[in-house]
């Protein structure tokens, strides 16, 4: 669908396009000027000729268009999805957070502790329910108007370095990728952060420097770790022509050749996220959130060995992660191939070195980043990188591959099939549709205790704690009583069992998700490691946790291993119900 209404967009702005083109391949000309360096000649281009420059082809009304076929296509293949209950964070933080902006004007959410995380996509949200309605698909048509916007961000960038072609193939992919495809409704801080990430590096590689600084400098107030990206430019700035002055390549590496004063106009983008800080220590007491917050996403995570572990998993995001590999290593296996020739005779051009490098530096800091700090290693975290690494990939195959449409159609079609269907690996509910399994089981899971354990006091671990007793998160209409655990490792359930007096009902479910036919059978770097830097653990089967709490399953349900089981203590357990019930998910 995303690809048929892309092709009639570029059939309709055809004249655009075709002067896009036209201004690609004559600021591709470059005339050799041989200099003399240290007594050598050496051939110079600036990187201005280098880089094929879209940018004032790309007109406002093309953009209007682009927008609004991304924008429907988006719409269409998420509205099956627009009305689920707020899944896991999205319930925890983010939901809450908003919803406190928006009774009471405050910033500093009071119902949750405050993470510090910045308020633009609290704002973002309060300002749709504010003028429409308070509703989950309210919020994920909001967050699909923010999805779309990146993708125009990453059709621009891709416009302005490549060509339409691989612009339009960069978008679909992009659009498709499990990851990005399931965060796109989600009220979750990354797709805002990879948006004006994305329009920042169109800005910077087209040379509009106000633009450039604005979308930097909004990136971070979506989340704070986008300001990696305008610092890793500045510093690139400053090292980059010590390194070109010892090239002996024909093709400058510095995009822009600048001095250290103009270039430091990159601080700029740190004033507003300092601001927060500032007005977040006012406010609290704490300039980074809480103690806690602070502790587990960066005092524990500044271990060498765990630095390390992290790093790995990082690459594996970027390169490998739900078949991201099927670009990566094609663009890999092309390389060795020449460039392929135009009708004209000339070679296909290759994204400016100078561009690609900039590229490289932007990935190169995530990636370090955030392997130092960060709790949780979520993949959904690089998102403002990935779409860098699938424009350059296929940017790659276009210029050596002959039937390169062909590897992305398979790829595009690789990725759907990845959505529905589980990988043999240990992945995040949130980056596939598993997260709909999750929310379907849990709203199902409510649903039966709310009409037979009314009054019941439910023993569970977060989010379903959240879930049970804030009706506003679109689980239950009216708070049950709960009782709060941290999680259901054997040993939590072993200390429940020790006051079974304190609940009536267990509610369990899957907290870290495992493949039912897994293709490893040890878990990556060992259990003791992923215990020690990845909070792992195993839950307890709804079996033996019904056999240690002296309780029975009454009802359970599984899709795709993502499993969700109520427990009913036999002091208010209904005698006539002696089996539990195996339900599936509609």
């Amino acid at each position: 669908m995303a690809n048929a209404w892309l092709s009639v967009h570029l059939i309709w702005i055809n004249g655009d396009a075709v002067e896009a083109r036209n201004s690609l391949y004559a600021c591709h000309a470059v005339i050799l000027s041989p200099v003399s360096v240290n007594g050598q000649r050496k051939a110079m281009v600036s990187a201005a000729d280098n880089l094929r420059v879209a940018g004032p082809s790309v007109s406002a009304r093309a953009c209007l268009f682009a927008y609004a076929l991304i924008f429907s296509a988006l719409f269409l293949t998420h509205l099956p999805l627009l009305r689920l209950p707020y899944f896991w964070d999205e319930a925890g933080y983010f939901i809450p957070a908003a919803r406190d902006l928006l009774l009471s004007g405050s910033l500093i959410p009071h119902t949750t502790l405050s993470n510090a995380h910045p308020p633009l996509v609290m704002l973002w949200l309060a300002f749709w329910w504010k003028f429409s309605a308070f509703t989950p698909a309210v919020t994920r048509t909001a967050m699909l108007l923010v999805a779309a916007f990146a993708l125009l961000g990453l059709w621009r960038l891709a416009r302005d370095v490549a060509n339409p072609a691989v612009a339009l193939a960069t978008v679909l992919c992009t659009a498709l990728y499990p990851v990005f495809f399931a965060q796109s409704t989600m009220a979750h801080l990354d797709m805002m952060a990879a948006a004006f990430t994305l329009w920042g590096l169109a800005m910077y590689i087209e040379g509009r420097r106000v633009a450039m600084i604005v979308f930097f400098a909004l990136a971070p107030l979506a989340k704070e770790t986008a300001i990696v990206a305008p610092l890793a430019l500045l510093a690139w700035e400053w090292i980059c022509p010590l390194l070109d002055h010892t090239s002996a390549g024909p093709e400058a590496r510095c995009l822009h050749q600048r001095g250290w004063l103009r270039s430091s106009s990159l601080l700029l983008c740190l004033l507003p996220l300092a601001a927060w800080f500032i007005y977040h220590h006012h406010r609290t007491g704490f300039f980074f959130g809480n103690p806690q917050y602070l502790r587990y996403n960066l005092e524990a995570t500044l271990n060498p060995l765990r630095i390390a572990l992290a790093l790995l998993l990082r690459l594996w995001h970027v390169l490998g992660y739900l078949d991201l590999f099927l670009l990566t290593l094609a663009a890999a296996a092309v390389m060795g191939r020449p460039p392929l020739r135009q009708p004209d005779g000339s070679l296909r051009p290759r994204i400016a070195i100078a561009v690609q490098l900039v590229f490289a530096v932007v990935i190169l800091a995530y990636l370090l980043a955030l392997s130092f700090a960060g709790g949780a290693v979520l993949a959904r975290y690089m998102l403002p990188v990935v779409p860098l690494v699938v424009l350059v990939c296929i940017s790659t195959l276009q210029r050596r591959a002959r039937r390169w449409a062909w590897w992305i159609a398979f790829t595009c079609a690789v990725f759907v099939m990845q959505l529905v269907v589980p990988p043999p690996y240990r992945i995040a509910p949130e980056d596939t549709l598993l997260y709909r399994d999750y929310v379907i089981g849990h709203k199902l899971a409510a649903n039966e205790l709310a009409a037979r354990y009314p009054q019941a006091r439910v023993l569970t671990a977060w989010p379903a704690s959240d879930e049970l007793t804030r009706p506003f998160l679109g689980y239950v209409k009216q708070p049950l009583a709960v009782a709060r655990l941290e999680n259901f490792s054997p040993l939590e359930m072993a200390q429940a069992a020790q006051a079974s007096d304190q609940f009536d009902v267990v509610l369990l479910f899957t907290t870290k998700w495992q493949p039912l036919h897994p293709l490893f059978r040890v878990l990556p770097f060992g259990r003791a490691l992923q215990q020690r830097f990845f909070d792992y653990h195993e839950d307890l089967p709804p079996l033996a946790a019904a056999d240690l709490l002296g309780g029975r399953v009454v009802r359970y349900w599984n899709r795709n291993n993502e499993w969700i089981a109520i427990i009913a203590i036999e002091k208010i357990e209904n005698a006539a119900a002696r089996g539990p019930a195996f339900c599936r998910y509609p």
